[in-house]
């Protein structure tokens, strides 16, 4: 028979694991007034799930992607957050895929921990550390380092890159946080990303498109930059105005149907009619024929 004290216990295991995604160590549980005693009879009923070595799911053990990554810092002990490609995950700079998730700990000391990929390091600067959905992670543009001393280059420059654009860090930060890291490792890799382009393209086919560009010796054109012909607001991938040159980046999703090739025939027109000459790179054209490519936005452009 449970007696009051049982009650508190069970209200405030509910209470702060609704805060917690569901997820609370062992020290947790102790605050909210449960004995180790206590806790061992919830495992063994069902009601406690061990996710780790003193970490616990709360009611049942499928708890969403952010618990799994709090349940990996809280094991990890004091001041550790989470980072690298799981942080990126965290901050929807890369899609998630299943792997151990990544922490960082302040100190030289190894630690092993059960499907956890667990880094150390002795510089973790509080500019460095944010806490996002309630999960201590990394900030945006120290995740940014970290991901490029893992991720080969397009893949790097693609995460990067879409995280501009969503505004989710800037250029600003992203040298600040290389200025006090440079030594870290995919500090290389980030400086090289922000000096060849960091700018905010929208779409894989764009990063892709954008890379032929720069190759092709273009220079940096303005990318998606609203323009305002006729009372109609157009929004090129990328134009050079001073060539009165468009580069748009032809994707199969958004172009393969009747609606969106009228609607592309008919911006295309208003753009030739204010004399913007348009050229359109497809996903083919931009991976497969990329030095033909190059040779042919060379020509529009007149280099």
């Amino acid at each position: 028979m449970r007696n009051e004290s049982d009650n508190d216990a069970e209200m405030n295991v509910a209470r702060l694991a609704s805060e917690e995604w569901g997820v609370l160590s062992l020290e947790q549980l102790r605050r909210c007034g449960l004995s180790e005693d206590m806790v061992s009879r919830r495992v063994r009923r069902g009601r406690l799930h061990r996710l780790h070595q003193g970490v616990y799911a709360v009611g049942h053990a499928n708890v969403p992607l952010e618990g799994r990554f709090l349940a990996a810092v809280k094991a990890s002990g004091s001041g550790a957050v989470l980072s690298h490609f799981s942080a990126a995950a965290l901050w929807e700079m890369v899609k998630w895929d299943a792997r151990y998730p990544e922490v960082t700990v302040k100190d030289t000391t190894p630690r092993v921990r059960a499907r956890i990929r667990v880094h150390r390091t002795r510089f973790l600067d509080a500019k460095d550390v944010r806490r996002h959905r309630e999960i201590p992670v990394t900030s945006p543009a120290r995740t940014a380092l970290d991901l490029c001393s893992q991720l080969p280059d397009r893949a790097a420059r693609r995460a990067v890159r879409q995280s501009i654009s969503q505004r989710l860090l800037n250029v600003g930060q992203l040298l600040e946080v290389l200025d006090r890291q440079a030594r870290r490792p995919g500090a290389r890799r980030l400086r090289r990303i922000v000096a060849t382009g960091a700018v905010p393209t929208r779409t894989e086919l764009e990063d892709a498109v954008l890379d032929v560009i720069l190759a092709a010796g273009l220079g940096h054109p303005d990318v998606n930059t609203p323009m305002l012909l006729e009372g109609r607001r157009i929004v090129p991938d990328f134009r050079w105005p001073e060539r009165k040159l468009i580069v748009e980046a032809d994707s199969r999703t958004w172009h393969d149907n009747q609606l969106a090739r009228e609607d592309d025939a008919e911006r295309q027109a208003l753009l030739e009619a204010h004399g913007e000459r348009v050229v359109r790179v497809t996903w083919e054209q931009a991976i497969s024929g990329r030095d033909q490519t190059m040779k042919r936005l060379q020509a529009a452009a007149g280099v």
